[in-house]
Order: structure tokens, then C-alpha cells, then sequence
């Protein structure tokens, strides 16, 4: 079971990035998908999470409106879209796999990080002002 991510980089204050999550060894289309990111000194947050359909979407309130959460079952990749990204965005951006999630799970299950069972190396984003 891997969840390798991808795509971080540094980008400046405005601009955009696409992260990658793409599993391997398990039955994607099952899972609770979500993105959490571990600013330096901080403790790791919730950023958002999409059900297993895709047809429900949850996003912290710092990145509502700015961050979009997509996924393809097809290719079992998540991704995270980050729009007029700020340099309070910088942080290591980590995926992770709930396989235990119901269909109808909801926000408050879905940005908390001990129902995830599987997550991603983490990715690097520098965001400059």
C-alpha cells in the first residue's frame, strides 16, 4: 500500500500549483481522500478531503474558495489544485486514504487525522511573497 505524492515546488504569492497523489496496492475508488499540510513548527492540519465518489468536497476555512480537491478512480491520483496561493500556504502537503469512511461521512469526520490509515510521503511547497 504507497500513496505517493507529487508536484510541490516553490511558487510565488498569486500564482497557482497542482499537487498529485497517486496510490498503488489497494482499492482506491473505496477510500476517503484527503490533502494535510505541516507548516514549519506547526502541527499538521487539515486542508481538504473528497468522498469516494467525488461528489462531496470538504475544505478547511483558510483555503475555501482558493484550493480545489478533484479525483480520478480511474487513475486512483487525487489532486490538489492551489489558486492564488499565500505564503502562509508553505508547508509539507501530505495525502492520505480512509478506507473505513462511509459514503456520507462528513466534514467533521473528514479533517480528522486519525481516521486515516495510509498516508503519503509529503511534498514541499514554498510559497514566496
Amino acid at each position: 500500500v504507497q500513496l505517493q505524492a507529487s508536484g510541490g515546488g516553490s511558487v510565488q504569492a498569486g500564482g497557482s500549483l497542482r499537487l498529485s497523489c497517486a496510490a498503488s496496492g489497494r482499492t482506491f475508488s473505496r477510500d476517503l481522500m484527503a490533502w494535510f499540510r505541516q507548516a514549519p513548527g506547526k502541527e499538521r492540519e487539515f486542508v481538504a478531503a473528497i468522498s469516494r465518489t467525488g461528489t462531496s468536497t470538504y475544505y478547511s476555512d483558510s483555503v475555501k474558495g482558493r484550493f480545489t480537491i478533484t479525483r480520478d478512480n480511474a487513475r486512483k491520483t487525487v489532486y490538489l489544485q492551489m489558486d492564488r496561493v499565500k505564503p502562509e500556504d508553505t508547508a509539507v502537503y501530505y495525502c492520505a486514504a480512509d478506507p473505513n469512511a462511509i459514503l456520507t461521512a462528513g466534514p467533521n469526520y473528514a479533517s480528522q487525522q486519525q481516521h486515516y490509515d495510509y498516508w503519503g510521503q509529503g511534498t514541499l511547497v514554498t510559497v514566496s511573497s
